[in-house]
């Protein structure tokens, strides 16, 4: 099968985070499997933020046996990155279908262009919230002026879109307002369990950290929460043993790095919070790996990927109740769940964490679990093959 994916960023972008990865995953299993998979895409390159493009970097490029296909940026605005040389790449290549992740990006669009043209089978999956992002409403003018321009080029995707592939129930009920329920079909996330062979690097060594630590690893934006796991250690940090403990900050700046680092400095917390910023791949690997449990404290997400795979390492995580959570992460069976924006409730689960090793260790077990059972990448693939051939079969048909 001759398959396109389409995504804002790919890699080396790491730092653009989820649906990079999904994109990934879903070229890595398929293309191993003999199918012909190429990420369509543009030349965001890897930065501490997600608006640095590279006109050096390859047009074409193979990962192991699938090809990204770049092309460059002529002008970007927030996440929304035009690089109309996209159309003609995909409009000269035979193609059976295309599948956009990130449906408010350009990308998306020229995704849904080529498929009307073409006549090519559109499968889209979005992973942005598409209507209930706290960025949607609290936004500057321009940024609504953005948002209002793609309400009918949203539209045009999911008219065009065959199939919609959401993460979990949450999600569905997002789509169910937009298209019939038909339409739709969960799939959820699931990470790549080779993190689990790769590379070790001797992290604490690297970044010479002597204690056990507590990870966050994400982005640089209010939207994850960082004020409010700032604001918890300064609430417990008297009661912690600040020479065997220390929290490990890990990511790339989206546009609160400045604050975060003020906060710090104003809470006096330089000696038990350490920020490495833009880690490489494999470091970010080595964090889950030698961490204690990651705190992920979001306002917003869909289906995150973090808790997943810190689970690989059979690491539990703190995260909230917000939105997707949920849906995702299981409170007092993998994980515990605490109200967003609620320091207070936050730095009690922290403690009882750091005490309680036998409740931690417990989680981390169980979500191990998980994801061998569930969420891996490995049926993620296979249901998002199957999604395919099914919606291969049915146009066919439909042909003759």
């Amino acid at each position: 099968m001759k398959i396109a994916l389409t995504c804002p960023a790919s890699l080396p972008a790491t730092q653009f985070g989820g649906i990079l990865f999904l994109g990934i995953h879903i070229a890595k299993h398929l293309s191993n499997d003999g199918h012909n998979l190429t990420i369509y895409t543009s030349d965001l390159d890897f930065a501490n933020n997600a608006s640095t493009f590279n006109k050096k970097l390859p047009s074409q490029e193979k990962i192991g046996n699938f090809l990204i296909k770049r092309t460059h940026v002529w002008f970007s605005t927030f996440l929304f990155y035009v690089n109309p040389g996209m159309y003609k790449q995909m409009l000269n290549d035979d193609l059976d279908i295309i599948h956009a992740i990130g449906i408010r990006s350009f990308q998306a669009f020229i995704a849904a262009l080529v498929s009307k043209r073409k006549n090519i089978p559109l499968v889209i999956s979005d992973q942005g919230g598409l209507t209930t992002h706290p960025n949607l409403k609290e936004s500057s003018f321009i940024k609504r002026i953005l948002i209002e321009f793609q309400k009918p080029l949203i539209k045009f995707i999911i008219g065009q879109a065959s199939k919609i592939v959401v993460a979990n129930d949450y999600e569905k009920k997002i789509f169910q307002n937009f298209c019939n329920e038909s339409k739709i079909i969960i799939i959820k996330n699931g990470i790549d369990l080779d993190i689990l062979s790769s590379t070790k690097v001797n992290f604490k060594s690297k970044y010479n950290i002597n204690q056990e630590y507590i990870l966050f690893l994400g982005r640089f934006d209010k939207i994850k929460g960082i004020d409010t796991l700032i604001e918890s250690i300064n609430i417990i940090k008297s009661k912690i043993d600040q020479s065997k403990i220390k929290f490990l900050l890990m990511g790339v700046d989206f546009g609160f790095e400045s604050k975060m680092i003020k906060m710090i400095k104003n809470y006096d917390l330089e000696n038990i919070i350490k920020i490495i910023k833009n880690p490489p791949r494999d470091d970010v690997i080595g964090a889950y790996r030698e961490s204690k449990f990651l705190v992920y404290p979001s306002r917003w997400e869909l289906s995150p990927l973090t808790p997943l795979e810190g689970f690989a390492f059979k690491k539990t995580v703190i995260s909230s109740t917000a939105h997707g959570i949920p849906s995702t992460i299981q409170h007092n069976k993998n994980c515990i769940l605490v109200e967003p924006e609620n320091p207070i409730q936050l730095s009690e689960s922290i403690l009882e964490l750091i005490t309680n090793e036998k409740k931690c260790v417990d989680l981390g077990n169980s979500g191990y679990d998980l994801v061998i059972k569930q969420c891996n990448s490995e049926n993620m693939a296979k249901q998002t093959l199957e999604t395919y051939q099914q919606i291969i079969k049915e146009s066919s048909s439909k042909t003759y």
